[in-house]
């Protein structure tokens, strides 16, 4: 499909998801943060996440526990007056969907009069209640099972799971009780890639895999592990089709050599005053001189 056909430039809606994955038209979806990324974004992918990603990527921290509805209410705001294309997805952040059906309700519907589309929340068979509690009050769900990060303490760290065959039936199982509450699609992460196959032959729903293999509907990557704006050493699943640390960097260099060369701004880059204004300034002298 050309991207600069009618039906990729509209407005992407839940259920040409849903016709996507029928068609066999593969899904793309990115993180955006601020309305500088989602700008970028939105003309080429379908789903546009706010991910509570934005904690490891742009806050600083370790990991997405930090992450709190106040953060997230600031990140999606950004991106939703962007008024991107894309559908816009917000990430339900640690703790805001573990409390209560009302905490639950309260904190999703704040992303969505804040203009996202629908949330993400993570986890399996534990947070069914939650998924059709915000279902049955018209707020879309997409789930996250695998390696979920807002359980990296309970893991261990950041591993590959489903491994054993227990825990991949466990997933398949969660997969299609989180169809049946009411999903819209479903995001797999680090696991293997014929259990992600599995998952996506098995479901109706499109499956959004992220180092899960190729047979998923479609694929994310978090935009700045694409575009290479994160250092240190990349999870396997990361291909950067840029080097856009170094390349940045390079650039403000560039920059900052002109400046103190004495190179920047030039004259075409200085505003002037005009020639009626131009002797009185030259002949100005502080008034304790007169």
């Amino acid at each position: 499909m050309s991207h600069t056909s009618e039906a990729f430039v509209r407005r992407v809606t839940i259920p040409m998801l849903e016709l996507w994955k029928r068609d066999g038209r593969r899904l793309v979806m990115t993180t955006a943060y601020d309305a500088v990324t989602a700008r970028i974004a939105s003309p080429i992918v379908d789903v546009i996440l706010v991910g509570d990603s934005v904690g490891n990527v742009c806050l600083g921290f370790d990991n997405t526990l930090p992450v709190s509805v106040a953060m997230m209410n600031h990140h999606v705001e950004a991106v939703a007056r962007s008024k991107p294309r894309a559908l816009l997805v917000a990430d339900m952040p640690f703790l805001s969907f573990h409390l209560s059906i009302e905490d639950t309700i309260r904190n999703a519907g704040g992303f969505l009069r804040r203009g996202a589309d629908a949330v993400k929340l993570e986890g399996g068979t534990k947070r069914l209640e939650m998924v059709r509690a915000l279902v049955d009050c018209e707020i879309p769900v997409m789930g996250h099972l695998g390696l979920t990060p807002q359980s990296v303490n309970v893991m261990g760290g950041f591993k590959v799971q489903g491994q054993k065959a227990d825990d991949a039936l466990r997933l398949l199982d969660d997969a299609h009780h989180l169809q049946e509450a009411g999903c819209f699609a479903l995001v797999l992460e680090g696991i293997p890639a014929e259990l992600a196959a599995r998952a996506t032959e098995t479901l109706t729903i499109p499956t959004i895999g992220i180092g899960a293999g190729p047979a998923c509907a479609g694929q994310v990557l978090v935009l700045h592990d694409l575009l290479g704006l994160v250092e240190g050493r990349r999870p396997k699943f990361v291909r950067s089709y840029v080097d856009g640390f170094d390349l940045l960097q390079t650039a403000l260099s560039r920059w900052a050599a002109d400046v103190r060369e004495g190179a920047f701004p030039s004259a075409d880059e200085s505003y002037h005053l005009p020639e009626s204004a131009g002797p009185a300034v030259a002949n100005w002298t502080p008034s304790h001189e007169n």
